[in-house]
């Protein structure tokens, strides 16, 4: 995992003050990662084109135009002119080699977007409009510097914007790359180094960009073992069954040694699963609220729900239920919250009285589990997205992994399954989050079917492949 920033301006001036790094010197960094970038994908001889704004973000892109220069068709077009002093002092330097520059923007294998940098903090006027859609409207492999031009500061998406392949920002990873409404426009993100370790340019923060490499599978290693050692989930089933049937196999075939499915009523099982009317004694965690509906009378919940100790994963109906989010209260029990935002505000209004509507916590995503925290920072809070956000504590964490494969019913079901087969192995409540959620993501990835055909009953075999990859 990466560490994550709101701003890289502290971390830029460190390096001026304590490593004697001048602007220019980072500018040049920035300008020599793009260029090994587009020296990586793309043969001498292409063409690019280069949009450079007025600031240093434009005197970033007028540095890669140098350096490209004699080896790629550079054309660098400057539609605003340019105004800091980096970015005249740039411009003397591919003028002296012979670069000109353009008077209009036209089509190139790849096109730089370098005109605003780390987030525009007003609307874009309409000359600005009007360009950025001409460049959209190119067939040229896009590249954003530092973060596209109509992404905000902090991550909210303009009514337009430049729509990336990848964006290549600029010292560290920054959080306004990694806002839900903006990801279909930002593209892949690779961090570009400023000419010295990470260890060094970076310092603290409490919050993280997961990566495939961070999954760890519960795999089994011991061979003296039985079923308890794996731990045994008790999944609560209501009113729609087959999503707790689905929560239970996938908490199966993640590892937990015995799943039951608790329902009063006698119900079809897959030969994987045990039914009870009542939370076996040996259960070492609990899931409720996929299809849970009215199910359950309040006296059996508070039994075998919020006055148990076990560790418990809270989903779906159970944050329609004031009793059963009482369990948040409790400080001495591990305990994950996993909402999509629609269940965010209903959970928020029944804790707080507080009436959020859902695009407000799309478009402050990290403010709203920040604020979730500060209330209750012993429980962990997953808040399902195109990025999901799991928070515990003082530490966020952001998994960007997801597809649109997993935009179908039953996803949801399926995460809650992996996250308390987790808990019931003795997992911490963060770990547990984490990984299940990382599972489930490179689960969709390794499905090779139709992106419009997954099931949720894939999802769960292709956990079951995860320990092969």
């Amino acid at each position: 995992m990466q560490r994550v920033f709101r701003s890289c301006e502290t971390l830029d001036k460190k390096c001026y003050a304590s490593y004697g790094l001048t602007e220019d010197i980072l500018m040049e960094h920035a300008a020599t990662g793009m260029e090994q970038y587009i020296r990586a994908h793309f043969p001498k001889g292409s063409s690019v084109l280069i949009v450079a704004g007025l600031g240093n973000n434009g005197a970033d892109g007028i540095a890669l135009a140098r350096l490209l220069y004699g080896d790629y068709e550079v054309k660098l077009y400057l539609p605003f002119g340019v105004k800091s002093p980096m970015a005249k002092l740039q411009l003397s330097r591919a003028q002296a080699l012979g670069i000109e520059k353009e008077e209009e923007a036209e089509d190139a294998d790849v096109i730089v977007d370098a005109i605003f940098g780390a987030g525009i903090n007003r609307l874009m006027d309409d000359q600005t409009i009007l360009l950025i859609h001409k460049l959209n409207s190119f067939e040229g492999f896009k590249i954003a510097c530092d973060i596209p031009t109509g992404v905000g500061e902090d991550g909210s998406l303009m009514p337009l914007a430049f729509n990336a392949g990848i964006t290549l920002t600029m010292g560290a990873y920054k959080e306004a790359l990694y806002l839900d409404e903006s990801k279909d426009v930002v593209g892949k993100i690779e961090r570009i180094s400023l000419g010295l370790s990470s260890s060094l340019y970076e310092t603290e923060s409490h919050t993280f960009v997961l990566e495939p490499g961070d999954m760890k599978l519960p795999v089994r290693r011991k061979e003296v073992t039985h079923k308890g050692t794996f731990g045994h989930a008790a999944i609560f089933t209501g009113e729609k069954e087959g999503a707790g049937i689905m929560a239970g196999t996938a908490a199966t075939r993640f590892g937990a040694g015995l799943t039951t499915l608790v329902n009063h009523e006698k119900i079809m099982v897959p030969p994987c699963l045990m039914h009870a009317s009542t939370v076996p004694e040996t259960a070492s965690a609990l899931a409720i609220g996929m299809g849970l509906g009215d199910y359950f009378d309040i006296d059996f919940l508070q039994k075998y729900v919020i006055c148990s100790h076990l560790p418990i994963v809270l989903d779906a109906d159970a944050f329609s239920s004031l009793p059963l989010l009482s369990i948040v209260e409790q400080r001495d029990r591990e305990i994950v919250l996993t909402p999509h935002p629609k269940e965010f505000v209903s959970l928020w209004k029944l804790l707080t009285g507080e009436i959020l509507k859902v695009s407000e916590v799309q478009s402050k995503r990290f403010e709203m589990v920040r604020m979730f925290n500060h209330r209750y920072p012993h429980v962990t809070l997953l808040l399902k997205g195109a990025n999901t956000l799991i928070m515990q504590e003082e530490n966020l964490y952001i998994n960007p992994l997801g597809c649109s494969k997993l935009s179908k019913g039953g996803s949801g079901d399926v995460l809650s399954g992996l996250i308390v087969s987790l808990l019931a192995q003795g997992y911490p409540a963060i770990d547990a989050a984490i990984q299940g959620s990382l599972a489930l993501v490179t689960a969709a990835k390794n499905y090779s079917g139709s992106s419009y055909a997954m099931l949720a009953t894939d999802l769960i075999d292709e956990v079951a492949r995860l320990e092969l990859y």
